[in-house]
């Protein structure tokens, strides 16, 4: 559990509005979201959400059903203390996303802005598409986002993969048929530029 520690050690030590995926809004991931949420109770993850304010934002729309998973329980925590009461509206899930029990088909929406790009092995890779493919309802719309061909080679001190749209497409397979790619530059408190490529499919 390497990697567990490495992110428990960065939210233990570090503000998360100074870490350089800081987002005050997910603005790009909400709007997706929202235009794809059949209603209310639409069964949502964010997966490596840690301590990001998408579920903040997602509470605030009203929607019901909303996971936040995350392999840091430290990063949970941060998430966790800053919602307060409104954290009890919420399914934490601490645990490895290429390893950690998903109930089949119970999920509409995966989101992920960026843990697919730390995963540099390509068994991870696989197990975590399976891990989709387990959990998402027939029709679920899957969005993902990566470092693009010109974003940073690591992150975090971690090394990365960087996708083109095509080949972040590519990795989920026939079984998700692809919406619309997105690119966003994503500034970072420290004023650095990262790019971002997100691939919004539906699977079958």
């Amino acid at each position: 559990m390497q990697a567990k520690s490495h992110w428990d050690e960065v939210y233990s030590t570090k503000s998360s509005n100074t870490v350089s995926w800081y987002q005050p809004h997910a603005t790009l991931s909400l709007e997706v979201i929202r235009g794809v949420a059949r209603d209310k109770s639409a069964r949502i993850v964010d997966v490596g959400g840690g301590a990001s304010s998408l579920v903040d934002d997602l509470l605030a729309d009203g929607m019901t059903e909303v996971s936040v998973l995350d392999i840091s329980g430290a990063a949970l925590d941060v998430a966790r203390r800053r919602l307060g009461k409104q954290a009890a509206r919420v399914n934490w899930m601490e645990g490895d996303i290429t390893t950690v029990a998903l109930k089949p088909a119970s999920i509409d929406i995966w989101h992920d802005r960026a843990v697919f790009h730390f995963l540099t092995d390509a068994a991870d890779r696989a197990a975590y598409v399976a891990q989709v493919r387990r959990a998402m309802c027939p029709g679920g719309h899957v969005i993902v986002a990566a470092f693009g061909p010109e974003g940073p080679l690591e992150c975090s001190g971690l090394p990365v993969v960087r996708y083109a749209p095509d080949a972040l497409h590519a990795e989920f397979g026939g079984a998700f048929e692809l919406i619309e790619h997105m690119q966003e530059d994503h500034h970072t408190p420290a004023g650095l530029v990262q790019h971002f490529v997100y691939c919004h499919c539906v699977m079958h």
